[in-house]
């Protein structure tokens, strides 16, 4: 089993996101969006950055 993204309703009606690993652990979540296309958009945005994101520690 690979990572994967789901989408789910929360109690509030809105649209969330979470991902994954392929152990069944949530490694991030997503904020609550109005439409399940901007919970999409929000899924897309997530792969086209997150590979190249930098690193910033500010502990």
């Amino acid at each position: 089993m690979s990572a994967k993204f789901e989408i789910y309703k929360d109690k509030a009606g809105e649209f969330r996101f979470r991902l994954k690993a392929s152990n069944g652990e949530i490694i991030a979540s997503s904020e609550g969006y109005s439409s399940k296309q901007a919970c999409e958009n929000g899924i897309a945005s997530v792969k086209n950055n997150a590979g190249s994101a930098e690193i910033v520690d500010q502990t």
